[in-house]
């Protein structure tokens, strides 16, 4: 248990105090009521009170007894005291400045307020002190140092009298060293200077080698020599242009770059010419991206180019003359496809494989031709009209297309002209002159007019149609010396002309598949116009001659029957072919006119079948000074027969149907001309009745003369026994336009 001693209680101090002086002018008052109004919660205060505690506390070993009275007696201490004990410096344990420990509570805290300067001072000398000999030690260490530095300075002074002295020895040298690295820097300069002009204007050895040996073959490395040499005299061209005229060096520099030049364009010639010579009879022909390259760099050598060419020329000529003999004779590998003249007993199959494969060998060399100049091709369908461009590669492939199929045209020309002048059939001429016409507008919008195949190809087309013409022109004179038989009695068209209508129509099936259906209305009829002209006007010819022939030596045969007979079936036979327009109109109009004259021939003898034709010649011819009744052919009485022969022709078959004119193949036709030979019948009858019914006539019970007979004088009631209308039928020209 802790003892406060009386001497430390700070509340009876301040009591005595203040009962003996003032509190106002008392300084221990004041001096107490100061230190008690001091605030020691604060962290530093605390601190400050801490060290000085610990500063005259010392901790006495772990096992003595007075350590353990001292921790039993600190233990023992009142909480209420401990901000005393901390405040006035108390512990349960304190030594003295000698190492002991305390004994009367309270000691240690009075001897610290009386001892702190001392204390303070003892601590600071022996800091002093304890610093003095640690620097004592670093002094002692920096004197050793410092006569180190001596020595060093004394070495250094001597090193650098010795280097002043080499230096001034060796400044000739340095300076003459100086001088030379910069000489050095200006050769280096100047060496990098050459080294990029020699770089840029002259050729290394492989550049050389690649552009001069034959042991280089010509490929990318011999194409990129060629660039820089080119490049190289391009550059060289500008060092020339200046001020003062061409230098040596450029003048050299041209003079070995345009051998090396001419020495590489002569390479590229020696292994063009090489590489067409191997071409052989390989139909397709593949270029190569060397062979392309190398064409287009003989192009800035237009004559090394013509001689190269030449070779290409010469080789393509030889190779498809020779693939086309083989074609002909042997066929093609292992025997398929077969041999051409194996099938030379069928013209057109002969004379079309023959074109077919000249056709396909165009279009390969052609391919072949674009790929060797690098041209791109048009994009045009085949067939189609070709737009030749004026270019000097397009120059070339006309040329050489024409040159390498040249050799073609003369094996090509004899077989198919003994082809065409063998053939007896027209039919078959005209089919092989339309197919050689085919082909030859083919060539001409391939490779143009004025290729040698092309006009190869046109006078063989001109001679296959002369041949044609040649043989319906015989045909056509053949069928007017035709004589038809007397003993036969038809009137339908004969057997010549039906077999040559049908060659006609076989022609116009033939040329109508060979249109394109591009070709402008007048020069589709104009293509066809004359074969027309040859083959139809004789057969008109023939019939209307043949007919008045016959007609002269039987007399009861009927020639316009026939006549019509024969030009309706040419008519029909030309109907279903629009470029036939023209012709058709010439035969309709030779129709309408046999159609007026068999409606005449036909409406008298209907007339007369009736027997009114005396009493409608009366009526026409009646004398405005005699009646009609006077005349011997339509007095009454006769009049009154002519009107029953009528009536009972009325109730026969010929007012549907006349025989003549069933003999008409063209049933409207017929139709047509009956009909309008029964509407003028009526329009005379209707014309009778009139004349009869006028007083002037002097006809006595005009009424019951008519009415005695059918058709009873009524005009509109024998219209409709006839079938027909007023005005229904139209004039006999209208009747043969409407067929």
């Amino acid at each position: 248990m802790s003892v406060r001693s009386p001497l430390l209680s700070p509340q009876s101090a301040v009591r005595d105090t203040t009962r003996s002086v003032p509190q106002s002018r008392n300084p221990i008052s004041l001096r107490l009521y100061k230190v008690l109004g001091t605030n020691f919660n604060d962290e530093a205060s605390r601190e400050a009170l801490r060290t000085l505690s610990d500063l005259y506390v010392s901790v006495p070993p772990p096992g003595s007894l007075k350590g353990k009275e001292i921790q039993r007696d600190s233990d023992e201490v009142e909480d209420d005291d401990a901000e005393d004990d901390v405040l006035w410096g108390k512990s349960s344990v304190a030594a003295n400045d000698c190492g002991f420990l305390e004994n009367i509570p309270g000691e240690s805290a009075s001897m610290a307020r009386k001892n702190l300067r001392r204390d303070m001072e003892n601590k600071l000398a022996e800091g002093s002190r304890q610093f003095l000999e640690a620097f004592g030690e670093v002094d002692q260490k920096l004197n050793e140092l410092q006569a180190h530095v001596d020595a060093m300075r004394s070495r250094c002074d001597d090193a650098e009298a010795q280097i002043r002295l080499t230096n001034e020895a060796s400044k000739t040298l340095l300076e003459r060293a100086g001088s030379l690295r910069k000489e050095r820097q200006e050769v280096e300069a100047r060496k990098s200077i050459v080294t990029l002009f020699l770089a840029r204007f002259t050729l290394n050895d492989e550049e050389v080698e690649a552009m001069t040996s034959r042991d280089v073959p010509v490929g990318t490395r011999f194409f990129a020599a060629m660039d820089k040499t080119e490049k190289i005299r391009n550059d060289c061209r500008v060092l020339m242009s200046g001020e003062d005229g061409p230098t040596q060096a450029g003048l050299d520099i041209m003079a070995s770059t345009s051998s090396h030049l001419e020495q590489g364009y002569e390479k590229i010639l020696r292994w063009c010419s090489f590489e067409f010579r191997q071409m052989g009879r390989d139909m397709q022909l593949e270029v190569s991206f060397i062979m392309r390259e190398a064409v287009h760099r003989l192009r800035q050598r237009p004559e090394l180019l013509t001689e190269a060419l030449t070779f290409l020329s010469q080789t393509r000529q030889s190779a498809l003359l020779s693939s086309f003999i083989d074609a002909l004779t042997r066929g093609g590998p292992s025997g398929l496809p077969r041999p051409i003249e194996l099938h030379a007993h069928d013209p057109m199959r002969y004379a079309g494989d023959m074109l077919a494969w000249v056709h396909q060998v165009i279009a390969a060399e052609r391919e072949f031709l674009e790929s060797l100049f690098g041209v791109k091709g048009d994009g045009r369908m085949v067939g189609s009209v070709r737009t030749f461009q004026v270019s000097e590669e397009e120059e070339w492939i006309k040329e050489l297309m024409d040159s390498a199929v040249g050799k073609l045209c003369v094996p090509l020309k004899v077989r198919v002209q003994q082809t065409v002048r063998s053939q007896e059939s027209s039919i078959t001429s005209y089919k092989i002159a339309n197919l050689l016409q085919f082909y030859m507008m083919t060539m001409r919008r391939t490779i143009g007019e004025d290729a040698l195949l092309s006009k190869t190809l046109l006078e063989i087309t001109d001679v296959a149609f002369k041949v044609f013409f040649d043989a319906i022109e015989m045909q056509g004179r053949a069928l007017l010396r035709v004589a038809l038989d007397l003993n036969d009695t038809s009137v339908n068209p004969p057997l010549p002309v039906l077999d040559h209508v049908q060659v006609l129509r076989e022609i116009m099936v033939v040329y109508e598949s060979s249109l394109l259906g591009d070709e402008k209305p007048a020069e589709r009829d104009a293509g066809f116009k004359r074969i027309l002209d040859v083959m139809v006007d004789p057969a008109v010819e023939m019939c209307s001659a043949a007919s008045e022939e016959k007609q002269r030596m039987r007399v009861r045969w009927d020639k316009h029957v026939f006549v019509l007979n024969c030009l309706t079936y040419l008519q029909n036979a030309l109907e279903p072919f629009p470029f036939t327009a023209d012709k058709q109109r010439e035969i309709q109009g030779v129709i309408e006119g046999r159609v007026k004259t068999l409606t005449e021939e036909h409406y008298e003898s209907v007339l007369k079948d009736t027997a009114l034709d005396d009493a409608v010649a009366a009526c026409e011819n009646q004398s405005k000074d005699e009646p009609l009744s006077h005349i011997p052919s339509t007095q009454p009485t006769q009049l009154l027969a002519s009107l029953h022969k009528f009536s009972l022709w009325l109730s026969g078959l010929e007012v549907v149907q006349s025989p003549r004119l069933a003999h008409l193949t063209h049933q409207r036709l017929h139709s047509q001309i009956h009909q309008a030979a029964l509407a003028r019948l009526a329009n005379a009858y209707a014309r009778l009745c009139e004349e009869v019914k006028k007083p002037e006539n002097k006809y006595e019970a005009s009424s019951t003369l008519l009415g005695s007979e059918r058709p009873f004088g009524q005009v509109h009631l024998l219209w409709q026994i006839f079938g027909l209308q007023d005005g229904e039928v139209g004039e006999p020209a209208e009747l043969g336009a409407s067929i």
